[in-house]
């Protein structure tokens, strides 16, 4: 037993070191590390190297297998998550809101539809006392003003989100521009990250850009309300974003646009985040891990979305996802349990315990 004990104190204490490498998203960043914190409470083990450099990096690094997960808040399209060589599936962790910000002196709020806001950012509007914006605001004194468009620089699922939906609203936007991670701007100053939105926002007057719920909830920046396709005005809020999700929602594609909803009540720029996996990696330890990580964050850690202005997944949304995860888990034929159970059975020359491989494989 000496030498089996040896061996198994190295084995655990190589348990004891994984990091979990991941790069993407800044939009769920704040979240993530709250879950990164928490769960090595849990699993010591486990440590995690998250880089927020847009959803459009993480993708690429993800596809290049530098990093074992991406945070992606823009879903692939079908020929980039399936193959003979790499599958890579989209776990959802929680839904946001892209905000309209805007740096207007004595204005807490304004209100603009699609029309506004598709002229806006195609650079057709360019001063805040334009008549078109005035007619939806009778009571409140425009300043004449240039409007500053602050966009993104880097790939971003902000960026996506945010493009979607002007996609979706404006045929003109769609034409020219399009939705993706990077796009054509017709006008404005790129900023890096949401955190370089904020800040660029906040030093030139005039300036309006999108952002992702929590930074500008953080930074205290004005929010438009958006009129949503049931005609209604609506702030970004958690109760509006989960207005936003559709009703039906068993499905296998995870895949699941927000942007736009019919729902009464529902704020018509929102969107998942999703964690993406490739399920065809030859680090099948790794795999494990990172299923039993999200199955934590799609149930126990869902209780931290909330308080930092994400909202959680709706409830059967989850249970389609966490069977997904079970899945992956049980996809390991050598999941870290049963290979230890294995080896010891062999050193010991006991054979009786292989019949609980089994057990610990599918824990």
């Amino acid at each position: 037993m000496l030498p089996y004990m040896l061996l198994m104190t190295g084995l655990l204490s190589f348990r004891n070191n994984i990091v979990l490498n991941g790069a993407g998203g800044s939009f769920p960043y704040p979240l993530y590390s709250k879950w990164f914190f928490e769960y090595t409470k849990i699993d010591p083990s486990v440590h995690f190297n998250y880089q927020p450099i847009g959803s459009g990096g993480g993708i690429q690094q993800l596809i290049s297998q530098t990093i074992d997960f991406a945070g992606s808040d823009s879903p692939l399209p079908d020929t980039l998550i399936s193959g003979k060589e790499k599958k890579i599936i989209h776990i959802p962790t929680v839904a946001g809101a892209v905000v309209i910000a805007f740096n207007l002196p004595r204005i807490p709020t304004l209100c603009l539809d699609k029309d506004i806001l598709g002229a806006i950012f195609l650079g057709e509007i360019s001063r805040w006392n334009d008549p078109r914006i005035a007619a939806l605001n009778p009571n409140i004194a425009l300043p004449n003003l240039p409007i500053v468009v602050i966009h993104r620089s880097d790939g971003s699922g902000t960026t996506y989100i945010f493009t979607e939906y002007l996609s979706k609203i404006s045929p003109s936007w769609a034409r020219t521009s399009g939705k993706g991670t990077s796009v054509y701007w017709q006008r404005g100053i790129g900023a890096k990250g949401n955190a370089g939105v904020a800040a660029t926002l906040k030093t030139i007057p005039g300036s309006i850009g999108y952002l992702e719920l929590a930074y500008a909830l953080q930074n205290k920046f004005p929010m438009a309300a958006v009129k949503n396709q049931a005609g209604e005005y609506v702030l970004p809020s958690l109760q509006s974003v989960a207005q936003s999700f559709p009703t039906d929602l068993n499905r296998d594609d995870f895949r699941i646009s927000l942007t736009d909803s019919p729902r009464a009540g529902a704020y018509p720029i929102a969107g998942l985040t999703w964690i993406l996996l490739n399920t065809q990696t030859t680090n099948r330890t790794t795999m494990e891990y990172l299923s039993q990580f999200l199955s934590w964050a799609l149930t126990e850690g869902q209780s931290f979305a909330l308080p930092l202005d994400y909202a959680p997944l709706p409830f059967a949304l989850r249970q389609k996802v966490l069977t997904v995860l079970e899945t992956l888990k049980r996809k390991n034929p050598l999941s870290m349990y049963s290979w230890e159970w294995r080896l010891f059975s062999l050193l010991s020359g006991n054979e009786k315990n292989l019949q609980y491989a089994d057990y610990f494989k599918n824990r």
